[in-house]
């Protein structure tokens, strides 16, 4: 149930930032929404964590800021791979990443069970 609800909170954030962002378009309506995130969380969780692990040097020293360079590229990997996605330039898949990754951490931290002592 926990993935369906991560999934949900991905699809939204990608949606928000097609809203948002002129460079970034998803066909398809809603199911083209759930394919695009569905997509997205599986390149980001494979190719993603393997990229993250190669440049931990580069992350170490931007602090952590290297990481939305890292999901800028699986961002325009998705829109590769996917007929449903569009991102126009580097510059679209970067400001992207950063409200996609704005948004999904908001939206967990609002959907997050809270656990009392």
């Amino acid at each position: 149930m926990r993935l369906l609800l991560r999934w949900g909170v991905l699809a939204l954030a990608i949606w928000i930032a097609t809203a948002l962002l002129p460079g970034i378009t998803v066909t398809g309506g809603f199911w083209g929404f759930l394919w695009v995130a569905l997509l997205f969380g599986l390149i980001n969780t494979f190719i993603g964590s393997f990229l993250k692990f190669l440049t931990l040097p580069a992350m170490v020293l931007t602090l952590g800021l290297f990481n939305f360079v890292i999901n800028a590229a699986m961002l325009e990997l998705t829109s590769r791979w996917s007929k449903h996605f569009d991102v126009k330039n580097f510059s679209s898949a970067l400001l992207g990443a950063l409200v996609i990754s704005l948004v999904t951490w908001a939206l967990n931290a609002f959907t997050k069970k809270k656990h009392w002592l």
